[in-house]
């Protein structure tokens, strides 16, 4: 879809300051799904007055959660902002559906979030803000099924990220390999189904779970960085990706560290996440 059919709007709502720096909580209308869906922006501090180009880290959220959340729920007041600031980038966090997985629906119309993030929310932001448009310097992490959604994107989009991460993120949506109750188990698979149909959850993988894309990763050399705490949930999820992507000789950076699903170990593991993904942009910049 080319961008300039895209029906597209910018609403700054209630700007956040805080020593010079934004956030800005923009609406992009989503052509595909026919609807409007919310995102915050932060720029860092100076960002007006530099003139210069930015790069961008798109931080993305869990599946019952908001655009908000990586500014409401962390334990850690203004951490974005501290972020942005410390490595002087824009960081994106958008809004998508619940338990949508980040994935478009063969089935739903309404469930097209790999088409919105992609080819609709990137293309708005580089237009609207002084982002570096470029691969080089565009990275993407997320939390739970944000972590999914990062490493789904990135696999798939290669030309769009030089960098991917996962914090507790749902390597397999195979609800079998999660530590869950019946309840939630078959809600989540419900869900699913009523997304995708009936999909092959055992190897070989589903091209809509982050395990069936290693082959991609190993393919575009994109950097890595996954992280979970032992005590979550999706633990094994994390350690099946771990090994393939180890029996496919694809380098990335994994961590099992205390801690479980959690707001508290999300606030501690994403300065982690930046750390890598600066160090990656310093590294490409080079070249």
């Amino acid at each position: 879809m080319k961008f300039k059919n895209l029906v597209l709007s910018l609403l700054l709502l209630i700007p956040v300051f805080a020593f010079g720096q934004k956030v800005d909580t923009i609406e992009v209308y989503s052509p595909t799904m026919k609807k409007t869906l919310k995102a915050a922006v932060v720029t860092p501090k100076g960002y007006k007055k530099r003139g210069e180009n930015y790069p961008s880290i798109y931080v993305l959220h869990g599946g019952s959660g908001r655009f908000s959340d990586w500014h409401k729920q962390v334990t850690e007041a203004g951490l974005l902002l501290d972020l942005a600031n410390q490595y002087q980038t824009i960081i994106v966090t958008p809004g998508v559906g619940p338990s949508s997985y980040y994935f478009d629906s063969p089935l739903l119309d309404s469930v097209q979030y790999e088409t919105y993030v992609t080819q609709e929310l990137i293309p708005f932001v580089d237009n609207n803000y002084a982002t570096i448009k470029d691969k080089k310097a565009r990275a993407i992490t997320g939390l739970s099924m944000g972590g999914h959604g990062a490493m789904m994107l990135s696999a798939k989009h290669p030309e769009l990220f030089i960098a991917a991460g996962s914090m507790s993120g749902v390597m397999n949506i195979d609800t079998r390999m999660w530590k869950v109750s019946e309840e939630f188990r078959n809600l989540r698979k419900s869900a699913q189904v009523a997304m995708l149909g009936q999909i092959q959850y055992d190897a070989p993988f589903t091209q809509y779970t982050a395990v069936g894309l290693v082959d991609r990763m190993k393919e575009n050399g994109i950097a890595l960085i996954i992280d979970c705490g032992v005590d979550d949930f999706l633990i094994e999820t994390n350690r099946q990706i771990h090994r393939l992507l180890l029996d496919k000789n694809v380098p990335h950076e994994y961590t099992e560290r205390p801690g479980a699903h959690t707001w508290q170990y999300w606030t501690e593991a994403l300065p982690v996440h930046f750390l890598f993904i600066d160090q990656v942009f310093k590294k490409n910049a080079q070249k």
